[in-house]
């Protein structure tokens, strides 16, 4: 059964991409968001991870430091981060014992089946550990900005914010001209790489 709101969070300290070990003690005095999701490069996993990316900037001016968490490899997680920019750390739960401590990891249905595996779910961490919001499961879309809705608690600012990081993106994304034609190279590598859409969850 995952967290509730009131629930102090379980402690954890896991390896990061930052190089160091991270523990919910070091972090302290921080709003924390803690999103576990099953797999890099998988297509869901993908755009939730790429929509904290986007919204990162407006996470970070409320405060609040964002973690993404699963049991893939500390090298998996590096691919991840580099083939998609993402600005916030990545913890490895190589045994899923923080995911189970958190209510992340268990019995769900997937494809009309109940398999054991991770829910994909995130906690919302006031700055004395206490969770302040829960979703689980996660529905992909627009999930990330219902935490900073959540975490801000003002609609019309986060949605202002989320048009321009979505802006932003596409601008960065779009080909680069020279006179009218693809500089050399052309444009950057989708968002979703093909060998994540032809696998995944």
């Amino acid at each position: 059964m995952a967290l509730r709101v009131g629930d102090k969070a379980p402690p954890f300290k896991l390896p990061s991409t930052t190089g160091e070990d991270v523990s919910l003690e070091s972090l302290r005095g921080r709003k924390v968001v803690l999103f576990f999701y099953p797999k890099d490069e998988t297509p869901g996993c993908t755009r939730e991870a790429c929509d904290f990316r986007d919204l990162h900037g407006a996470f970070a001016e409320a405060g609040a430091a964002v973690f993404g968490i699963s049991k893939d490899s500390l090298a998996s997680h590096e691919r991840f981060r580099k083939n998609h920019d993402l600005p916030y750390p990545l913890l490895t739960d190589a045994d899923n014992a923080v995911a189970t401590a958190y209510g992340a990891y268990g019995t769900k249905t997937m494809y009309g089946k109940k398999v054991v595996g991770t829910i994909r779910s995130t906690f919302l961490l006031d700055e004395e550990g206490t969770v302040s919001a829960v979703w689980s499961p996660v529905r992909v879309d627009g999930h990330a900005e219902k935490v900073l809705v959540a975490l801000t608690g003002g609609t019309d600012a986060v949605s202002k914010k989320a048009a321009a990081a979505r802006a932003a993106q596409v601008k960065k994304a779009a080909p680069r001209t020279l006179g009218g034609k693809a500089k050399p190279g052309g444009p950057p590598r989708s968002s979703i790489p093909r060998r994540a859409a032809q696998r995944g969850r």
